[in-house]
């Protein structure tokens, strides 16, 4: 038998995912058979899997050793300064650099969350130590040769609810990129994903039951030479759905290896997500201060971004 004192950031989380994650390689049918057999106890009573955690709550479960995988999480000191947009109690904005994956590959590469876990872990304000389930997490997420800002939850409740915010649309993202065509109006096609290349084909109308509907509006900011800096907001948010789209309208991203316009010159995309605008957010929402704010990368920085260039 093990027993776990609740935290804040276990408040409001259901027990069979508490126990989930606390014992990943238990089979579902088998945990929910202890669940019936009174072998998960709350404050020294049985409870649902659907029971709400309190914090402080005390929490037994009689369940073999075997399928625990309770362990101090080895944290990786990183040197990488994070480049910080926006931190406070609940979430951090950084500037994630083209080339720096989100999440581990399992290829030991630097990755985001670990330098943002570890820069939490200096700043004491993360201990896996006095944690039972919760490490701080990414809400969105860009591809590895794409800059631009990241959110992350340092608790809980500030993930669960900006993710409500993300689900309610809530939260506009907007990009930058460099394409070889002026492009401007709000364009609308339809996407569909292959697994096998881990590429999307964006068409007109739709493939088969997977294609899924996309909406980009796009705006020609600068134009250069040959080049233009393209502002893309996304309403519908797909995989890939920016460089497939543009892509398809015959614009695709300099230096996009992908979808059509390598370059010599560069290792990767001309894409950057520069700005995230919050909508008006519920009061019951922990992050309801975030309505109607913006946050972006320095004002130069679209100019300098294109001008860059050569």
């Amino acid at each position: 038998m093990k027993s776990f004192i609740a935290t804040t950031n276990d408040n409001g989380v259901r027990l069979s995912r508490f126990c989930e994650k606390l014992c990943p390689s238990m089979p579902k049918n088998m945990l929910y058979k202890s669940f019936r057999n009174k072998r998960i106890k709350v404050n020294g009573k049985k409870q649902d899997a659907d029971y709400k955690i309190h914090t402080d709550d005390l929490i037994e479960l009689y369940i073999n050793d075997e399928f625990f995988t309770i362990e101090e999480k080895n944290i990786k000191e990183y040197k990488n300064q994070l480049n910080i947009v926006f931190e406070d109690y609940n979430i951090i904005l950084v500037n994630k650099p083209q080339g720096l994956l989100c999440h581990s590959d399992n290829k030991n590469e630097d990755n985001l969350i670990d330098i943002i876990i570890s820069y939490l872990s200096s700043k004491n304000q993360f201990s896996s130590v006095n944690e039972n389930t919760f490490t701080p997490a990414l809400c969105n997420r860009i591809d590895q040769g794409t800059e631009g800002i990241v959110i992350a939850a340092k608790n809980h409740r500030a993930l669960s609810d900006m993710n409500d915010i993300i689900r309610r649309n809530l939260l506009s993202k907007k990009y930058i990129c460099i394409t070889n065509k002026s492009i401007d109006g709000e364009y609308n096609a339809f996407l569909t994903r292959n697994k096998q290349t881990k590429k999307v084909i964006v068409t007109s109308s739709p493939i088969n039951a997977d294609s899924k509907n996309i909406t980009t509006n796009f705006k020609t900011l600068y134009k250069k030479n040959t080049f233009n800096l393209i502002e893309c907001t996304l309403i519908t948010g797909r995989t890939h759905q920016i460089r497939a789209h543009l892509s398809y309208l015959k614009a695709p991203i300099l230096g996009d290896k992908k979808y059509g316009n390598p370059s010599k010159k560069l290792k990767s995309q001309m894409l950057c997500a520069y700005k995230l605008c919050f909508g008006e957010i519920n009061k019951n929402n922990i992050l309801s201060y975030l309505s109607s704010r913006t946050f972006a990368l320095n004002s130069s920085f679209v100019k300098e971004y294109f001008d860059n260039i050569k």
